[in-house]
């Protein structure tokens, strides 16, 4: 075991870099590739991680991740079968206006093994994101009782009462309306389109902390981009486990 990797719990996956919406707050920028990685190599990943780590925790996000479904099933099909706990997804809700594959697609979620649901709900998504079909998407996973929750948004902090926080509670009660709760959400980090859209919400004088980065010589969670690359190399390249043995912190 790499004692550099001694407490990684969480594999995530950004399934895909296309996207059903076009948001202006989206840290990673205009989407302009339409990268998605590979069903079986990330399966393979969960399942080889599995036996050496101790993962508490597996993600699926994109763009949408539900654009490319079947590599959302496999990931997570493999997570359930390695007795990875807690096995989410991250979706905007909105990749198809048929109530058939919409209804479908719900429910093969909670037969893969798919046990947490947060649902991009915000000002920022609904602006070019129909509410109905992510409605419609809500309704059908709920019926698999698969726990779903909204998961907002927030500009500068929670509780700013910024034109565009006033929206987002809007839209939280007519889900809280469908017996849909909220999750705590995030605060939007100043990078990509945020940074380029958003720009006059934050004090860019200040310096902030990305929350979502690592400590190198601790790395706690891993996220495989949808072009393979991980931890400074790439699984169309290496084995992943080639790939956890030989990691090695920049700088030390």
């Amino acid at each position: 075991m790499n004692k550099y990797l001694k407490n990684l719990n969480r594999i995530e996956f950004v399934v895909t870099m296309a996207c059903s919406g076009r948001c202006r707050h989206c840290s990673q920028g205009e989407h302009k590739c339409n990268d998605k990685i590979d069903k079986d190599l990330s399966s393979d990943a969960v399942r080889k991680i599995a036996q050496i780590y101790n993962i508490q925790s597996v993600m699926t996000f994109g763009g949408e991740p539900l654009l490319c479904p079947e590599t959302v099933f496999a990931i997570h099909k493999t997570a359930k079968e390695m007795n990875i706990p807690e096995r989410q997804l991250i979706t905007n809700g909105y990749f198809s206006k048929d109530s058939d594959r919409i209804k479908l697609i719900a429910e093969k979620l909670s037969e893969c093994g798919v046990n947490d649901i947060l649902l991009s709900v915000d000002a920022f998504h609904q602006e070019t994101i129909p509410l109905t079909y992510v409605k419609a998407f809500g309704e059908n996973v709920k019926n698999t009782g698969v726990r779903i929750r909204v998961h907002p948004a927030w500009l500068v902090s929670h509780s700013d009462n910024n034109e565009y926080n006033i929206r987002t509670r809007e839209l939280l009660r007519e889900f809280s309306e469908m017996g849909i709760v909220a999750s705590e959400g995030n605060v939007i980090f100043p990078s990509g389109n945020a940074l380029e859209h958003l720009s006059e919400y934050f004090d860019l004088n200040k310096p902030v902390e990305n929350p979502y980065s690592e400590d190198p010589s601790d790395i706690k969670a891993i996220c495989f981009s949808a072009n393979g690359d991980i931890l400074g190399s790439n699984i169309y390249r290496q084995d992943i486990g080639e790939i956890l043995s030989s990691y090695y912190p920049e700088g030390r």
